[in-house]
């Protein structure tokens, strides 16, 4: 029984080292973006087609962006061999999140932060793909 309240506790401490280090790459990535994605996917009213259409973007976008993050941040608790190693892999994992986001935007023949808050969809989903792609090979440079 000593053994599993050790697996407990060893659980609490990953998950209060994951938890805020997700919400810090949230963080970052939203103060990053010259538009508050709070504000626009709050604002998603449907009697205003661009609007909505914003907001339905903006959601696709940053969903993506949580969802690469949460990959990238699951390998390094797989791998990490303590909480410091986590911390560590885990702030990496966050920037170059961050980087390949804005290699992305320096690529392409528009610019996403320009076309989400303008109510472009299809730039929203594309990038939420592209997030979760780079948190996909994030995540398995980790493991090495």
């Amino acid at each position: 029984m000593g053994h599993q309240w050790a697996n407990i506790v060893n659980f609490l401490i990953y998950l209060g080292v994951s938890l805020p280090l997700l919400g810090l790459g949230i963080y970052l990535f939203m103060l990053t973006t010259p538009y508050k994605e709070e504000r626009l996917i709050a604002a998603g009213d449907e009697d205003d087609r661009r609007q909505a259409n914003a907001a339905q973007a903006t959601a696709y976008d940053l969903g993506g962006k949580i969802l690469g993050l949460s990959l990238v941040l699951a390998s390094a608790v797989y791998h990490a061999v303590n909480y410091v190693d986590l911390i560590i892999w885990g702030l990496i994992g966050i920037i170059f999140q961050i980087i390949v986001f804005y290699i992305f935007e320096l690529i392409t023949p528009f610019t996403v932060t320009k076309e989400i808050p303008q109510g472009n969809i299809a730039v929203g989903i594309f990038s939420a793909f592209l997030s979760v792609a780079a948190g996909l090979l994030l995540a398995a440079l980790i493991s090495y």
